[in-house]
């Protein structure tokens, strides 16, 4: 097990902090890690580092994503962080942190206008808030132009909380309820202005993240009504929180000022040359063989133009299709992914995917893979 880094508070009226075991299999599902982290020594100064889950239904009803990335990030050796919120735990069949901010029914724009947020922070103190909010202003046909306006709000209030507040933002998930046959296409017009947003929202010291929720999500096959996810959905929301919000954490706690003498830290804002991670689940699995997918990030404060990620597969897998990717494989079964033209620039925080098809010993244990990535500049 692992701890991240932290740094006392300089004012205790400012806290600054971001975002059980579960059987393998379910850490499969989700892609669960591929080997323990080292564990660090306890900083008897330290203190959990705070993540609010703010949203909607999708979010707190129960929102039992929260549950399978409480225990992702614990089984992977994120054990210093405290889910927050006035809300408590509302089921999900597994042990886990369950506080969490999702109000069921809640418009983000009415909690903009009526500024419900402010006495939510107050009483929870986030570092980090992870924020999955729209679908009911979506569904009730708010304008695109009104909800990014209430996001502005928000973080101008999360900030004033913190200043430095880390912020990861969702483009929604799709929708398709009965009900509301016009959803489906607010959702992705709303969708698509969230990057921009995102771009001119975001500061050094308060990033905003916007972590893709909608590409690869089905109504059809991960949600139960068209709207709310079902076991799969909230394995896949998990699966796309998780590297983000690991970012985070890798890179300090909020408020951490690095060392100043040192421009490499990528703690500092603007300092640092560009880096990646790289992060490997397996969505399906079949006799002799199985999908694989896997996530990259920018887990440095410089744009990223391109990467490349080297897969190992274990137990004498091989890749033999992939999309998304350029695939080049030695003799050994290690595979080097390169990315294409449309996927390979990723701003600081943001992610792309590309998948694969391996095929498998029949005497091959569950799947699982060792990745690594590396960044390249426009000139690398």
């Amino acid at each position: 097990m692992r701890s991240t880094r932290h740094s006392p508070p300089r004012n205790p009226s400012v806290r600054i902090i971001p975002v059980l075991g579960l059987l393998a299999a379910l850490l499969l599902a989700i892609g669960g890690p591929l080997a323990p982290r080292a564990t660090a020594a306890a900083d008897p100064t330290a203190r959990a580092v705070r993540i609010m889950p703010l949203g909607d239904s999708i979010t707190g009803s129960p929102g039992c994503w929260r549950a399978v990335l409480w225990n992702r990030l614990q089984s992977s050796g994120y054990t210093d962080i405290d889910f927050v919120g006035t809300l408590g735990p509302q089921g999900c069949g597994q042990p886990h942190d369950g506080d969490n901010e999702g109000h069921g029914g809640e418009l983000v724009t009415n909690v903009a206008d009526q500024n419900l947020l402010p006495g939510r922070l107050a009483a929870t103190l986030p570092d980090i808030v992870v924020m999955h909010f729209g679908t009911n202003d979506v569904w009730s046909a708010i304008a695109p132009d009104r909800i990014l306006a209430a996001y502005s709000k928000l973080v101008e209030q999360m900030r004033a909380s913190n200043p430095d507040m880390k912020i990861l933002v969702a483009q929604l998930i799709p929708m398709n309820p009965g009900s509301c046959t016009a959803c489906a296409q607010r959702v992705v017009d709303l969708n698509a202005r969230i990057p921009d947003w995102a771009r001119t929202t975001s500061t050094d010291r308060s990033p905003v993240t916007v972590v893709d929720q909608w590409t690869g999500f089905s109504t059809a096959t991960d949600t139960y009504d068209g709207v709310h996810p079902n076991a799969s959905g909230d394995d896949k929301i998990a699966a796309r929180w998780y590297p983000a919000l690991t970012a985070l954490l890798d890179t300090g706690t909020p408020g951490d000022p690095g060392d100043p003498d040192d421009p490499g830290d990528p703690g500092d804002p603007g300092g640092g040359q560009p880096s990646c991670s790289a992060s490997f689940r397996a969505p399906s699995v079949w006799q002799g063989g199985y999908q694989g997918e896997v996530t990259v990030t920018n887990t440095s404060t410089s744009p990223v133009s391109g990467w490349t990620v080297t897969v190992a597969p274990a137990d004498g897998a091989r890749l033999t299709q992939i999309w998304g990717g350029t695939l080049t494989t030695t003799t050994d079964g290690t595979a080097a992914v390169t990315n294409e033209a449309w996927n390979g620039t990723l701003a600081p925080g943001a992610s792309a995917t590309f998948g694969f098809i391996a095929s498998a010993p029949a005497t091959a244990g569950a799947p699982s893979a060792t990745v690594t990535c590396t960044a390249h500049t426009a000139s690398s």
